[in-house]
């Protein structure tokens, strides 16, 4: 009989086993509820992290409770493999982005197969294989063949070292965030998916998300898609009579404009100082502030800076003339990339104007005059209205549709909403990537490749070399070819599609993934979509998941799908944090390179090995650039799969910041220890015994089995009340307490209740151990089989309480009852009671107020 717990015996043991047995195989004709659960696929970097392993431990634990359940239930995974990391590999090592990435693929899935994880390895897809991209491709053409894929010139932002269009988020302190070059902005064509005309619809369907997404993820998209109610007004340029229109959501004081705002990305800069004597002063500001980024979040960090046109601007409502600005906090992705700027009212234009002297005019007032030259602030409450034309003397707030319905009468403007959403830009000038199935002709324009022609597949003839461009470009057989509708000499368009398009779909595709006629058949995706729990990053909310509700919305439209949200449940796990170390000379340090006073898992006081110099530690995410990585592949190795998983989900709620900690492994190590000992050490006497338990238990053995239902009801309700599977660890960490206390002897067939109940809670947590522990049992079949433990309600509702009860506040005596006994008898027992008859003799009972399960208080007079 095998006495010491030996993960690396047990665990490749079941993982043969689930895999021959074909656990995990999802088959949409089982008996069942379907339950769809999907973890956010990786990147194929090569390596897991913590990242992955919280995430997909999650991912596992619920799939396992489902099966428990008897759900049916599809888990695939595929791999996010398209991308820049391959490409930069192949520059820097000369092994080709196909190669590098299907050895990381078949590296990372003997990983996750090492932890455990269940998935049906029979969908398993990878974006950058043919098969996959195909279809990407595919829509691609039917988003143009509607409209919805448009190619237009944008402003973007350019690094002129990775040679591509970069992102707003990008681009770091000027910078591009990968090599740091200074980034550039160039007016290129681009290919666009039409993501605005979708801004109302995407915020619609939260209503029907709220309740079953985390609030936050929610609040971010609404952000990010940025509905305003407000107007569009035209001013006039003084000096050229050219309109210039504005959008803002503060029409009540547009009398108090006292200068006008341009994006540093406005096309109308150039046009305006073209020639003129301004042109070297303001273009020389206005590139520097262009290299600032476009982001909202860097520009509201940024200090307020601009530069004066030497132009004005006419305000349509009262035919001041003020100056014409450009300044870095105006953005071109707003309204129309020009503000109107109202100091006395809003904060920013306040403190800009104090910084460049501009005036500062009030038009509305509190009940204390304002003085323009005395302000310290803004004013922005509401109040009275002045200086303001046929609006003097109103509420601004109570004013506000008047004064747009005011604004089209007088032809000034109108009434709109504006959505902070933009059009998805989808190329990418890189060779690792679906290419863009389109083909250009001199003769008959844009032309789509014909859908029998797909997929266009990535040529081989291309070289990776620094700095050296579009690797499709230099590939001559990828770019010449001959135009589909007149035969002639064409070439194809050389853009990669962002890899966001290929998450944008691939859910639908676990669904029917070996389908070689079609991206997926209507039937097969009706049986498992939407996913019932979907779980990644919060990252990913105002992006990937933004991009995918948007993407199955157009696919509902044209009639492939019949819903419009393909994730009904989402949850985003915690970051996996640990203290990282900093030396001004060194940098980042691994822990072995500080030395210092070691308190737990801290380093006090450290200083750098290599130099001696004080280092600053900090608690951060883990990750390789801060070296303060933890290798899943070392944790297996010393601890097993399981340990790690019962680890990840033991020590804080799942979507909370976790800490790593080397006394925290060590402790889910010595839990599962304990538990293997208690029933290794009996397990002659267990497998002897029956199930049958007596009637006549007592009161210690009563108890254990009172708690043992309560665990399994607890453990249930935190499961499905929000992954709180710390709070399941810890119910049967108290279940296992209350058994070493019990000091008499405990009845055989409820050691065996126990101990079983305890092993098939926890079975979806560390699946291995489970099993092998069920096995030794006596059990033959999987412990996946056997269902969810069921909790008897009378047996754990078993339960005497003590409730203490009151006069005026007063204790006054206690009486015993069962638990759950009804509000009403608690007050009869506590008025019939002895030691209360005594201090209620003689007076008036006025109120009895029963708190349930607590207390009984008798106020009297």
């Amino acid at each position: 009989m095998q006495q010491k717990y030996s993960p690396s015996e047990i665990e490749p043991k079941w993982q043969e086993k689930w895999a021959s047995d074909r656990v995990f195989s999802a088959n949409s004709d089982k008996p069942g509820e379907k339950f769809y659960c999907l973890t956010m696929y990786p990147y194929p970097s090569g390596v897991l992290h913590m990242g992955h392993v919280i995430n997909y431990t999650l991912g596992d634990v619920v799939v396992r409770y489902k099966l428990l359940h008897g759900y049916n239930v599809l888990s695939p995974m595929g791999w996010d493999s398209f991308g820049l990391p391959a490409e930069n590999a192949a520059i820097r090592t000369g092994i080709h982005p196909h190669n590098f990435t299907e050895q990381n693929i078949e590296r990372m899935t003997e990983q996750m197969n090492r932890a455990g994880w269940g998935y049906d390895w029979s969908r398993e897809l990878a974006t950058s294989h043919e098969d996959y991209y195909h279809w990407t491709q595919w829509f691609f053409l039917q988003f143009y063949k509607n409209g919805l894929a448009v190619k237009k010139t944008a402003p973007v932002n350019w690094c002129d070292s990775c040679m591509t269009v970069l992102a707003n988020e990008q681009v770091q302190d000027g910078g591009c965030e990968r090599c740091g070059t200074e980034v550039v902005q160039h007016d290129m064509s681009q290919w666009f998916l039409t993501m605005s005309n979708y801004a109302q619809r995407l915020l619609d369907g939260h209503k029907n998300l709220k309740g079953n997404w985390p609030d936050a993820v929610i609040a971010m998209q609404e952000e990010w898609i940025g509905r305003s109610e407000g107007a569009r007004v035209v001013f006039k340029i003084k000096e050229t009579g050219e309109d210039l229109p504005i959008f803002t959501t503060r029409p009540d004081t547009l009398f108090g404009v006292t200068f006008m705002s341009l994006a540093p990305e406005h096309p109308l800069i150039e046009k305006l100082v073209a020639g003129t004597e301004h042109e070297d002063r303001v273009m020389k500001e206005v590139t520097e502030m262009r290299k600032q980024g476009t982001s909202e979040r860097e520009r509201a960090e940024r200090e307020k800076v601009g530069i004066w046109t030497g132009f004005h601007v006419i305000n349509p409502v009262n035919g001041e003339e003020v100056p014409l600005w450009v300044a870095n906090f105006a953005l071109m992705t707003y309204g129309t990339g020009a503000v109107m700027a109202v100091p006395a009212h809003d904060q920013r234009d306040f403190e800009f104007a104090r910084k460049y002297d501009i005036p500062i005019k009030v038009v509305i007032q509190p009940e204390a005059d304002l003085d323009p030259a005395s302000m310290t602030e803004a004013y922005v409450d509401p109040g009275t209205m002045i200086d303001s034309g046929p609006f003097n003397g109103r509420n601004n707030r109570e004013a506000m549709g008047d004064i747009i319905k005011w604004l089209a009468e007088q032809g000034y403007g109108e009434g709109t909403v504006n959505y902070r959403l933009r059009d998805w830009l989808i190329s990418r000038q890189r060779y690792w990537g679906a290419p863009i199935p389109v083909i250009y002709c001199d003769d008959c324009g844009t032309v789509p490749v014909p859908e029998d022609e797909l997929p266009v597949r990535l040529p081989t003839d291309v070289h990776f070399k620094e700095g050296g461009g579009n690797p499709l470009a230099t590939s001559e057989s990828f770019t010449h070819c001959s135009c589909p509708e007149c035969g002639k000499p064409a070439r194809r368009e050389t853009d990669t599609m962002d890899t966001f398009v290929d998450s944008s779909w691939y859910f639908l595709r676990y669904c029917d993934p070996n389908n070689a006629e079609q991206a997926f058949d209507k039937d097969a995706i009706s049986k498992w979509m939407p996913v019932d729990q979907y779980i990644g990053g919060i990252e990913h909310a105002t992006m990937h998941l933004i991009y995918a509700r948007f993407f199955t919305m157009v696919l509902k439209d044209l009639g492939m799908i019949d819903f419009e949200e393909p994730f009904s449940r989402l949850f985003c796990q915690g970051m996996v944090c640990k203290t990282a170390y900093y030396c001004d000379t060194h940098k980042w340090l691994r822990e072995d390179q500080v030395e210092g006073e070691r308190q737990g898992d801290e380093i006090l006081n450290g200083k750098c090995t290599e130099c001696g110099e004080p280092v600053r530690s900090e608690m951060t995410k883990i990750s390789k650039s801060k070296l303060n990585v933890v290798d899943p592949d070392e944790m297996i190795e010393n601890y097993g799969a399981d340990t790690m998983r019962l680890y990840m989900v033991s020590d804080a709620p799942p979507d909370k910041m976790q800490v790593w900690s080397a006394a925290g492994i060590n402790g889910a190590w010595r839990m599962l220890n304990r538990l293997w000992t208690l029933i290794t050490e009996n397990i002659d006497s267990l497998s002897a015994t029956g199930t049958s338990i007596p009637e006549d238990l007592d009161d210690d053995n009563r108890a254990l089995r009172r708690t043992a239902h309560q665990c399994i009801m607890r453990v249930t309700d935190a499961i499905e009340g929000g992954f709180q599977f710390n709070t399941a660890i810890a119910r049967c960490n108290e279940l296992l307490n209350q058994l070493r206390h019990v000091k008499g002897q405990v009845e055989p067939t409820v050691l065996r209740e126990l101990l079983e109940t305890v092993i098939r809670v926890l079975s979806p947590i560390v699946p291995h151990f489970s099993e092998e522990l069920w096995s030794l049992m006596g059990h033959e079949d999987s412990i996946f089989q056997a269902g969810w433990p069921a909790a008897d309600k009378n047996i754990a509702s078993e339960e005497e309480l003590v409730i203490p009860l009151q006069v005026n506040g007063k204790l006054r005596g206690k009486i015993t009852v069962p638990a759950g006994t009804s509000n009403e008898d608690l007050e009869k027992l506590a008025l019939e009671s002895e030691e209360i008859k005594k201090h209620t003799e003689d007076k008036t009972i006025r109120k009895v107020i029963v708190v349930p399960g607590k207390l009984v208080n008798i106020a009297v007079s």
